[in-house]
């Protein structure tokens, strides 16, 4: 990296932390000034609609933040994508969006000083530029023909139906007729979660059945236990945890399951863990990969820092760190610029870039 580009990367951090310390205020001029120009709002959605609305205007600021400290503004734009879903299943239109953005943009050109709302203002810009082609309505995560595609629509079904004997039932019965269960894991519980995703994405389920249906999928999961534990060991220990904050854990546990198949032994750390509590995991276990997991944008600062910690950690030099999770799909070299040594995007090639980073290692 050379100094010029080094120098702008540390602006945007300032700029970020900046956007970060003025959160709260910055989200109650946004939203007091979008009520000022619609009256209507508050006629149309109440009190209920005004405290959403304030909401919504942290959560944007914190994912523009993020995505000016990293210096990626596909991130921002991304989440713009995203937000235009969210609120059309709920009935709130893309010109609500694309006002309370122009407000957003406005308070920024006016309470930051003037060369961190050039850089700031530029990535809501491009949010604002791209928003009319994003689509309003997502497809089917569930894809394909044939045995598996038909029992993840099943499964699926089931689920909605809360109908957790039945999903399991589903499940177990493929398992004992042959199927493998790593493709159960990405055919069938992956493309489900990907959907019932989308699904609240679109206002189609309620935060209750979402997490309904992610709690079934976890208890069917450790059914499958005593066959994914009956895997050969290869003297090989990694640990796998989501950052603090981030309760999203399904990923990281199937990727935890697939190194217990591949003959590691795991441990599994679970959602939101705190970083120092990580790393003296990792030391304890004498682990030599650690792998982490990030689902919201927002929470990549968190990981670069349990990144820096391990680095810092003389216990730790010789573990290796593979991330994963939606930011690093949507950016696929933000895994390089945050100082991890891989990134996979699903649990069989996290598996096969571990075998690799760790060759020689174990018995």
């Amino acid at each position: 990296m050379n100094r010029e580009s080094s120098v702008g990367e540390n602006f945007n951090k300032t700029v970020a932390a900046m956007i970060g310390s003025l959160r709260e205020e910055l989200a109650d001029t946004i939203t007091d000034r979008q009520y000022s120009a619609y009256p209507e709002l508050a006629i149309r959605y109440g009190a209920t609609g005004r405290r959403h609305c304030r909401e919504d205007a942290g959560f944007h600021l914190a994912y523009l933040a993020e995505s000016i400290a990293t210096s990626l503004p596909n991130l921002f734009t991304d989440y713009v994508a995203w937000v235009k879903v969210m609120l059309a299943g709920r009935g709130i239109p893309a010109k609500d969006l694309v006002a309370n953005l122009g407000f957003l943009r406005d308070a920024l050109h006016e309470d930051l000083p003037a060369e961190m709302a050039e850089v700031a203002v530029g990535y809501v810009e491009r949010g604002l530029e791209r928003l009319p082609g994003f689509p309003s309505e997502l497809e089917t995560a569930i894809t394909g023909i044939g045995p598996l595609a038909e029992l993840a629509r099943d499964y699926l079904s089931a689920l909605l139906r809360a109908d957790r004997r039945e999903a399991s039932r589903l499940v177990l019965e493929a398992v004992e007729s042959g199927t493998n269960i790593q493709d159960i894991y990405l055919d069938v519980f992956q493309q489900t979660q990907h959907q019932i995703g989308r699904l609240w994405q679109m206002n189609r389920l309620t935060v209750a059945q979402e997490h309904y249906c992610t709690a079934a999928t976890q208890l069917i999961m450790s059914q499958l236990y005593p066959r994914i534990f009956s895997t050969e060991r290869n003297g090989l220990t990694m640990v796998a945890a989501c950052i603090g904050g981030d309760l999203h854990e399904i990923g990281v546990r199937m990727i935890a399951d697939f190194f217990e198949m591949d003959g590691w032994d795991t441990v599994y750390l679970g959602a939101s863990t705190p970083i120092r509590s990580i790393v003296e995991m990792v030391v304890s276990s004498g682990a030599s990969l650690l792998a982490v997991s990030a689902t919201i944008t927002f929470h990549v600062t968190e990981v670069t820092g349990l990144i820096a910690t391990l680095r810092g950690d003389d216990r730790c030099r010789n573990v290796k760190i593979m991330v994963g999770g939606y930011p690093f799909n949507v950016e696929p070299e933000l895994w390089r610029q945050i100082g991890a040594d891989a990134c996979a995007h699903d649990a069989r090639e996290s598996v096969t870039i571990a075998r690799r980073m760790v060759a020689g290692v174990g018995s």
